[in-house]
């Protein structure tokens, strides 16, 4: 039998479902194109011929001991004398923290090699172009021999950025002297290298003229040998990797979808759960306060001059509670009560003692005055505090 639903929450459901397709909508407009072509970041988990899977699995190969780092720049090794960290075209930005880290890396004798245009982001004392450059594929010589250009007097890049003046502790190892495309300078004990493009590194661009040679000089140590190389550090972290869960989650359509099923559940909770709720009778309001109740009661015992009825409860309840945790038989006189709540207390004559004998002779009187039974009710619960059974009004 099909269930029938409410014109409310037929109406309610239409409207959840509009949002959803709505959602679904801009998830498509606004989720980036797929990378077309030859581009892509240089990652070495890519590819395609704008990754570095190749360069990646090259120095894996060739006993490399090169490692894909995906934490942040503060947990790099402290002591970085013989390390390498490739920056290879950063996609984001470091925090100030992970741009001094980055600077002790390189002032206490790391070497980074680094691509592309936001090395100014990264590094004091870069002077590269804020625009990006969107250049062909071009042939560049050595200008000078260095260690860097051992082996390749000519390498193939597509420039990206365009170096600005040089420094006196930097130097255009290829390219124009005014515009170079490859620099190197030292900051401290390190060395800085930089790439004007990423494409020597690249799944296309690593077997173009010298640039395997140019790449293997740069993170490696030709004078060395090959068990004794630097330890390199591949940066995926400022290409979006994080080595948490939720890193890696952030990068997926994940958080899209559970937004949806956010939205799905709570429409689902708001269409059924008034009807499937528990039914809770209403709230009767009492007709007096407690208060109220109380001076009520006090009123009738005063008109009644019934003192000796209160006294006798509030002295009843008292030799209820002593027989119960002194384990008096409940038969025991009021004597017996008595001599046990002194020995308890330990009290002797104590006048609070004595007034248990004088509520129970109150109790069995036909009259008391007010102010004398009020003074005997409050030896008795002072008596009550005493013996723990009530909490003190300090």
């Amino acid at each position: 039998m099909p269930i029938a639903i409410a014109q409310s929450d037929r109406k309610l459901l239409l409207i959840s479902g509009a949002v959803l397709v709505i959602l679904l909508a801009a998830v498509e407009v606004l989720s980036p194109p797929p990378d077309q072509g030859g581009g892509g970041i240089p990652s070495v988990y890519s590819a395609r011929s704008g990754g570095a899977r190749a360069a990646y699995l090259l120095l894996k190969e060739s006993n490399y001991h090169v490692v894909v780092w995906e934490n942040s720049p503060e947990e790099l090794p402290k002591d970085p004398e013989d390390a390498v960290l490739i920056l290879a075209n950063p996609s984001t930005s470091p925090t100030p923290g992970e741009f001094d880290e980055l600077q002790k890396f390189a002032q206490e004798g790391g070497r980074v090699l680094f691509t592309g245009p936001l090395v100014g982001a990264f590094f004091k004392d870069a002077d590269v172009s804020e625009e990006p450059l969107a250049r062909e594929w071009q042939t560049y010589t050595a200008n000078v021999p260095s260690g860097f250009t051992a082996g390749a007097p000519k390498i193939r890049l597509q420039p990206e950025a365009e170096w600005g003046g040089l420094s006196t502790s930097q130097t255009a190892l290829y390219g124009d002297p005014i515009a170079p495309v490859v620099v190197r300078w030292r900051i401290g004990r390190g060395e800085m290298l930089w790439w004007a493009a990423s494409t020597p590194l690249t799944n296309a661009g690593i077997s173009q003229e010298q640039n395997l040679n140019l790449f293997l000089n740069a993170v490696g140590d030709a004078t060395a040998a090959r068990d004794e190389q630097p330890d390199i550090y591949w940066d995926e972290y400022f290409h979006g990797e994080r080595s948490s869960l939720w890193g890696y989650i952030l990068q997926t359509p994940v958080p899209w979808g559970l937004v949806q099923l956010a939205i799905l559940g709570g429409t689902v909770f708001l269409t059924f759960s008034r009807r499937s709720g528990p039914i809770a009778a209403p709230v009767a309001v009492p007709r007096l306060a407690p208060l109220e109740f109380v001076e009520t009661l006090g009123g009738l015992y005063q008109r009644a001059h019934a003192e000796p009825a209160l006294i006798g409860v509030v002295y009843q309840r008292l030799r209820a509670m002593v027989s119960r945790q002194l384990r008096l038989p409940a038969a025991a006189s009021d004597a017996e009560v008595e001599s046990a709540v002194r020995a308890r207390l330990a009290a002797g004559d104590s006048p609070r003692v004595d007034a248990l004998s004088r509520a129970a002779a109150a109790s069995r009187m036909g009259r008391i005055k007010p102010a004398e039974a009020l003074a005997i009710i409050r030896d008795l619960e002072r008596l009550e505090t005493e013996l723990g059974f009530r909490r003190s009004k300090v």
